[in-house]
């Protein structure tokens, strides 16, 4: 072989294996630094692409999950005032049996109709309670998202105590004059009312909790999917670290010696 002051072709050798053994130490560093796999489109564009749109996916799952919750909460709040309404209608109802006693004079009947006339003004306000603004007891259904992609829902069935302008057996009571002018038809009618409202509202937050469940099961199976395409292999990167950094280290140890090769042609000019 020649030996050349000009032109060093072993140490250009050693140069480029350096520097792209290099390159792959400082990729490794920068993996295992951010425990991402893919730094850059670069490096696998099909799996940045996938990785992000599924990432996206999972933040949606979570605030549809958050969307589900905020709904299971509005039916909770709606289902205390239903149970209070209950609770008012069959103390009407005790009222109405004891108002009814022949033994009563109109005076003791008076007490009765002012507590009476009491209960009437809190159905009427329960009526109009409100949820973070939105009204619980009205005849509009609301609509829960129970997806991330938005083709399913879930209805919350409307209920109106007092039937928007349509007689029911709790206007009759709210707007009765007096406990005589209430039947027990009416009573017995708006407890079973109150009940049926109630089932349909347990039936509701089950299926929420079903749709809650779920969208947090698909959750965790996506995360795991993104985590496998984004995420780094700390131990398989470690050993490849190792590796790279050997190769650096011997890499750099015989481009010095390659720089030295020159001089033997100084030794025969010597």
């Amino acid at each position: 072989m020649s030996i050349s002051i000009s032109t060093n072709s072993a140490a250009m050798w050693a140069s480029n294996n350096l520097a792209s053994t290099n390159s792959s130490l400082q990729r490794s560093l920068t993996r295992l630094a951010t425990g991402s796999k893919i730094m850059s489109p670069a490096e696998d564009s099909g799996g940045l692409a996938v990785g992000l749109k599924q990432r996206a996916a999972t933040n949606r799952q979570e605030a549809a999950n958050t969307n589900l919750g905020n709904g299971n909460s509005y039916l909770q709040t709606q289902d205390g005032a239903l149970r209070l309404t209950a609770k008012i209608i069959d103390r009407i109802s005790e009222l109405k049996t004891l108002h009814g006693d022949v033994t009563k004079s109109t005076s003791d009947q008076d007490a009765y109709n002012t507590e009476f006339t009491s209960l009437q003004d809190q159905l009427t306000s329960l009526s109009k309670e409100k949820f973070n603004n939105v009204s619980l007891f009205s005849a509009t259904a609301l609509s829960v998202q129970s997806t991330e992609d938005g083709n399913t829902s879930i209805s919350l069935t409307g209920i109106d105590l007092f039937g928007g302008g349509t007689p029911t057996n709790t206007a009759d009571i709210a707007n009765a004059a007096n406990l005589g002018a209430v039947s027990l038809g009416s009573i017995t009618g708006a407890l079973e009312d109150v009940a049926d409202h109630r089932a349909t509202n347990g039936a509701l937050q089950s299926r929420m909790n079903y749709a809650s469940e779920l969208l947090t099961v698909n959750k965790t199976n996506l995360d795991a999917a993104i985590s496998r395409i984004m995420d780094v292999d700390v131990a398989e990167e470690s050993t490849q670290l190792a590796r790279w950094n050997t190769l650096t280290q011997s890499g750099t140890s015989v481009l010095a010696q390659a720089n030295q090769s020159p001089q033997l042609a100084l030794k025969l000019l010597t």
